[in-house]
């Protein structure tokens, strides 16, 4: 699906000459929406054209990626199971909550069980098998497959390209697809919205799995995690309920948050030079 492109407008992109654009992948399905339509896509495919129509996936009790799967699951018609890490809260998330109304069998599991992501795979192997496996994030072969295709959509609808396209990552999944499939001279910075440079190993792994290649021109940016997955600060509730307002864009805290709070801190800063051109 084709999903729009809108620039924004705001006094500092003026004063500092740079323009922004978003890519609306947020519109294109209210429950599968963003980057995760574009990971499942051909994950949802692989399942429907199994005997068993059975999907098993893993993630924690913020994931969007979880909430995807079961709303996959619901619509396309295959069972879904959630192996979430921690104990079972005594109310369901709203994430959670939003998995278990779209028909995903929900399972929470000890930390340190689930760290161990192959004895606890075999374990439901031995317990629920047959499934399709989708691994935490939805990041495989399949969904890099799937977000390599926002760059021939990038090269039909901006022309030039943007020299910088940020994006924020969980397990980099998206990232990796993205740089696999670029060309040209466009610069790529992910923003990790966890503690940690692990994904930039991650991230070139996947790349090198997929292509056969290292992936080039790109940074991964650490300073924007708020204190790791799923925390945030006053202050970012603050930019996202102000951006909400004034560009009719709705963000959340996990993920898009921090990734246009950093794009916008950056610009403040005057990282991107006069006349840069940037894609979130």
């Amino acid at each position: 699906m084709l999903t729009p492109i809108q620039e924004l407008e705001s006094s500092l992109l003026h004063e500092q000459a740079v323009r922004v654009w978003v890519k609306r992948d947020d519109l294109t399905d209210p429950l599968i929406s963003g980057n995760k339509w574009r990971k499942l896509r051909y994950n949802i495919e692989a399942i429907c054209a199994t005997e068993h129509r059975r999907a098993l996936t893993f993630g924690g009790a913020f994931s969007n990626h979880i909430a995807a799967v079961a709303a996959a699951g619901h619509r396309y018609r295959f069972t879904t199971i959630g192996l979430i890490r921690g104990d079972r809260p005594k109310q369901l998330n709203p994430t959670l909550q939003l998995a278990a109304d779209q028909g995903m069998e929900l399972h929470f599991i000890d930390r340190q069980q689930y760290r161990n992501k192959e004895a606890l795979l075999s374990h439901w192997q031995e317990r629920a098998a047959p499934f399709f496996v989708i691994p935490e994030g939805g990041s495989n072969t399949l969904a890099l497959r799937g977000a390599a295709e926002v760059i021939p959509e990038l090269n039909r609808q901006m022309n030039p390209m943007p020299e910088i396209i940020c994006l924020s990552a969980g397990t980099g999944g998206t990232a990796a697809g993205l740089l696999a499939a670029l060309e040209g001279s466009s610069r790529v910075e992910v923003f990790p919205a966890l503690k940690g440079d692990f994904l930039g190993e991650v991230i070139e792994q996947l790349v090198e799995s997929y292509k056969g290649l290292k992936p080039r021109n790109w940074e991964l940016i650490t300073d924007y995690h708020f204190g790791g997955y799923a925390k945030f600060s006053p202050e970012l509730i603050q930019f996202i309920n102000a951006f909400k307002q004034a560009q009719g864009i709705e963000l959340d805290p996990i993920y898009t948050g921090k990734l246009f709070f950093a794009v916008f801190d950056r610009i403040r800063k005057g990282i991107y030079p006069p006349g840069s051109r940037v894609l979130i």
